[in-house]
């Protein structure tokens, strides 16, 4: 881990930024989930999203994906609000939760349906598969998926559009030892073609080993 970024540490509306998240405020009734928030990514970096269950990751983040209205404030994505992008399959990959799958449908065809909806080619299902190592098991029914393998058909679906940002909301959890690892590894690579990685995580010790910026 090679630099920590302060909420108002770095400059934003840098033309370079792949995120920007200004003075972003959520509240849910008299519950004030994101309070006056600001961070940029920039590309090419792996930044860990940290803090606490229930801290307001998964809210920050379904602002920027365009779920969720902000109070105050903007969670911008290539400069423009999600909802505002072209093709935004295309450029943006994100899990929010790995276990909202069709239980009686088989991984690959999962898969193929969420491509033809998006207008991407069958070929890319299987590029993706072989990506994040779960072709054996492809023509198996969700049901019978470990919480680990929903973690990598979930990843299998953020990939499929070839994204230039990956949003992941805690893609660890329910993975092996190995598999951790294995995560670690495919990010690094992933970041190193020049894309982005924004990953929320409350265990920081396995952040430090991952992630080259932390908020």
């Amino acid at each position: 881990m090679t630099d920590h970024i302060d909420e108002r540490e770095r400059s934003l509306g840098d033309s370079t930024s792949v995120v920007t998240v200004r003075s972003l405020t959520k509240c849910f009734g008299d519950i004030v989930a994101v309070d006056d928030l600001s961070f940029s990514l920039e590309a090419g970096t792996v930044t860990g999203f940290l803090g606490p269950n229930g801290a307001g990751k998964t809210t920050t983040l379904r602002v920027l994906l365009g779920l969720a209205e902000p109070a105050a404030g903007e969670a911008l994505v290539f400069e423009r609000r999600y909802r505002d992008l072209d093709d935004p399959a295309r450029r943006i990959g994100a899990v929010l939760e790995s276990n909202d799958f069709p239980p009686g449908r088989t991984g690959r065809n999962h898969l193929r349906a969420l491509a033809a909806a998006a207008e991407i080619p069958f070929g890319r299902v299987d590029e993706v598969l072989v990506l994040v190592e779960l072709e054996a098991a492809a023509d198996r029914r969700v049901r019978t998926y470990s919480l680990g393998m929903r973690q990598r058909l979930g990843l299998a679906t953020a990939l499929l559009g070839d994204p230039e940002l990956l949003v992941l909301d805690e893609p660890a959890n329910g993975l092996d030892p190995a598999g951790v690892h294995w995560l670690r590894g495919f990010l690094r690579r992933f970041a190193e073609q020049g894309r982005t990685v924004l990953v929320s995580s409350h265990m920081l010790a396995e952040a430090a080993l991952t992630v080259d910026e932390v908020v």
